[in-house]
């Protein structure tokens, strides 16, 4: 805004003079004193001839004063202010608005101009055609309260000015604004000198406005009441900061702005809340082609999507990547991109003098609680994408219950998005803040110990009796509390969600050398690795030996090389197999450990079969089942006589197999529990039963099998199933089971 000369005013004259003096815009001091640029404009053109004294105070820092100098000021604003006498018999006009004396006859409706104290809107805006349809439809009503959330540098400001000076009508009695100031540092405005300069601004003389908030408020409601107006409030922290500040009458529209979920306003004055996100990758890059030039970004499509991907979408983030390209015309786009990669100068790479990212960020998070903030902080070391009130309480050392509310407050805060019910994330930036801030150094194992103690109580539900994998470590951290799993439905499902953080958190207990955990978390997904065995377990598997192996646990290494061997030989990988599978038995049995010896017998048989050596793959089996019975170990014994009756119908042996899978079928069965061997032994017999003869009986033996390996969800069986049972009675009923369960087999990640 240009400079005026201010009017003859020994205030407004002394004003302009230190404020050249100090070699300041208007836009620059009234910044720096938190106030409207409009404001400062009308004191120094005389409108306000006396300023209350907290406004000077802040003008002389702002000014950067001595003692004199303010002095100085405050004695020219004290002589304009109205005095206590009166020279007049006449009643003095009220402050506030009574029923003998109308507000209205105050101001006269034919000197006062609309208004409009909005601030420039920002360049390069761009997109968000959805948010300001769904801002124009919130605004229409009866006295509308727009509520307009986001996180921080999302454009929450930007996307209300420009749907301010674009799209509203009937505005016909102006547009006010004031930056709250929720999330500065620069401290909040008390709401009677917000108050203040809206009644300015609709023409109240500067003697007639009240100096209490309450008296005030009710001033600036009388006079909204017959008018249309538009009311931003800008940064606003709470409900109750906002509240004062509401128009009165049914023709003015209020928006409000808030990195806050603002709830209370929305009980108390009906607000609609219209939330915004970070933009899509297409929008982010016309964002940049906006404020850098087209021609810039086309040349580098790949590298701004890239940039975009980078900056998570946040606008805020954007926006100092342009300013840092356009400082520099020589850079590309793709060097810029290739910089911000490294997740260790990403943030500092996103802050330009005191803007950005991280300068963002701070100022949400000082507004919150201590406790608060400490949970935030244990957040940032999460190794995954996603969590849950137990995760949070383990990686803040703390209850579920405390982490709960602290999630609550983070959601409300954005600097967390709650997914799904009882699920949430953090944008990548605001991980990476939370990741730079101080956390307590037993953070990531008190996360890792979590995964190990759920993914134990989730197997312990899934396949009921199962032996545990391993002792714990000896500077386990247990948890406060720990997920139930009701059934195996719910720990599919929980193993299912938790694949993706289970794998981060494997890779991030291997980065720290934390190889005692590191195995122990793989051993746990071994029922998930049974249900997908075609999911490409070999990577992971090969990291937990190696960790087994540094943490010279050979009881681990013989499990790991036992469950590696296995997937290898479902992989038709079994020369590789052959030589894990023969280690693990041999370890084992060095060991003492039977159970392992057994299970790795087991499946050393299967890599024997698929060399087409069925005998020596079941005497395998046999010595398998004898360790199970010398142990006691009724599991392994059953388990082993399954893999015995699945290598004897692959022989051809029909009577034998038929024989063994009918005996085992009893063996410790327990009804009502998914038990995969149980189903697996189902369609041996079927086979066998078809392989004797007996072609009715052996279908419906196989349908059995199938559809109970349906309702379990294990696929690998039903597709067995189904296979042995099209070979023997197609049909088109069957072979659509067969390409469904085949179709998810192939395609699940």
């Amino acid at each position: 805004m240009a400079s005026t000369t201010p009017a003859d005013d020994s205030f407004g004259t002394l004003l302009h003079a230190l404020r050249r003096r100090a070699g300041l815009s208007q836009e620059d001091l009234a910044h720096a004193a938190g106030m409207s640029v409009r404001g400062l404009s009308y004191l120094e053109k005389g409108r306000s001839r006396g300023p209350q004294r907290r406004t000077v105070q802040a003008l002389a820092k702002a000014l950067g004063l001595d003692a004199a100098g303010a002095r100085e000021l405050e004695d020219a604003a004290s002589a304009g202010r109205p005095r206590a006498t009166r020279t007049t018999d006449a009643p003095a006009p009220p402050l506030s608005p009574s029923p003998d004396v109308p507000v209205p006859a105050l101001v006269p409706e034919a000197t006062v101009n609309a208004p409009d104290l909005l601030p420039r809107a920002p360049r390069g805006f761009h997109g968000r055609a959805a948010e300001l349809d769904a801002l124009t439809r919130a605004s229409a009503g009866e006295a509308p309260v727009c509520l307009v959330v986001g996180p921080a540098g999302v454009g929450k400001t930007a996307l209300v000015l420009h749907w301010a000076r674009h799209d509203p009508a009937g505005m016909a009695d102006g547009r006010l604004y004031a930056d709250l100031r929720g999330f500065s540092d620069m401290g909040e405005p008390a709401a009677v000198e917000v108050l203040r300069e809206f009644l300015l601004a609709l023409g109240v003389p500067p003697e007639r406005i009240p100096e209490s908030e309450p008296a005030a408020a009710a001033l600036f409601r009388s006079l909204a009441a017959d008018r249309q107006l538009l009311v931003v409030l800008d940064n606003a922290r709470d409900s109750d900061q906002v509240r004062p500040l509401l128009p009165g009458g049914d023709r003015c529209v209020t928006v409000v702005t808030s990195r806050h979920r603002l709830p209370g306003l929305i009980v108390t004055d009906t607000a609609c809340p219209v939330p915004l996100d970070v933009l899509a990758p297409q929008d982010a890059t016309a964002l940049l082609a906006r404020l850098l030039g087209a021609d810039r970004v086309h040349a580098e499509e790949a590298a701004a999507l890239r940039l975009a991907d980078l900056c998570g979408g946040l606008p805020l983030a954007l926006r100092v990547v342009a300013a840092r390209l356009a400082g520099r015309p020589g850079w590309t786009l793709a060097a810029l991109a290739d910089e911000l990669a490294d997740e260790t100068r990403r943030l500092g790479l996103l802050d330009l003098e005191d803007t950005g990212v991280r300068a963002a960020l701070h100022l949400t998070l000082r507004q919150l609680p201590a406790p608060v903030t400490d949970v935030f902080a244990a957040l940032g070391r999460h190794p995954g994408t996603h969590l849950d009130r137990y995760t949070a309480a383990a990686l803040a050392g703390t209850d579920p219950t405390a982490a709960d509310t602290a999630l609550d407050r983070l959601t409300a805060a954005h600097l967390l998005t709650e997914t799904a019910p009882g699920r949430w994330t953090m944008h990548d930036l605001v991980r990476l803040y939370a990741r730079g801030l101080d956390a307590h150094p037993d953070t990531l194992k008190r996360v890792l110990d979590h995964y190990i103690t759920t993914a134990t109580a989730a197997v312990a539900a899934a396949e009921p009796g199962s032996e545990d994998c391993f002792p714990l470590p000896a500077d386990f951290h247990p948890p406060t509390a720990v997920r139930d799993f009701g059934d195996r439905s719910a720990a599919v499902a929980w193993f299912t969600a938790e694949r993706g953080n289970l794998t981060q958190a494997i890779n991030a207990a291997d980065a720290a050398r934390l190889h005692e955990r590191t195995w122990r978390i793989v051993m746990t997904m071994w029922p998930l690795m049974v249900w997908r065995v075609r999911d490409g377990w070999a990577p992971l598997l090969e990291t937990a030996l190696a960790a087994a192996r540094a943490d010279a646990d050979e009881h681990g290494e013989a499990r790991v090389l036992n469950v590696l061997g296995w997937v290898l030989t479902e992989e038709d990988r079994t020369p590789e197999a052959l030589v894990h599978l023969e280690a693990a038995s041999a370890l084992a049995a060095r060991a003492g450990d039977a159970f392992a010896e057994a299970n790795a017998l087991i499946v050393l048989a299967m890599a024997q079969a698929a060399l087409c050596d069925l005998d020596q793959a079941a005497t395998s089996c046999e010595r398998a089942a004898d360790l199970g019975r010398r142990i006691g170990d009724r599991r392994v014994e059953r388990l082993a006589t399954q893999h015995l009756a699945r290598h004897q119908a692959d022989a051809g042996h029909w009577q034998q197999a038929l024989t063994t899978a009918t005996r085992t079928l009893y063996f410790d069965y327990r009804p009502g529990a998914t038990d995969i061997p149980h189903l697996l032994l189902l369609a041996i017999k079927g086979e066998a039963l078809l392989g004797l003869g007996h072609h009715a009986e052996g279908t419906a033996q196989l349908d059995l099998a199938a559809r109970e390996a349906e309702a379990a969800g294990y696929d690998d069986g039903t597709v067995r199933a189904l296979a042995a049972l099209l070979r023997a009675a197609p049909s088109p009923e069957v072979q659509t089971r067969y390409d469904v369960a085949l179709a998810r087999l192939t395609t699940r990640a």
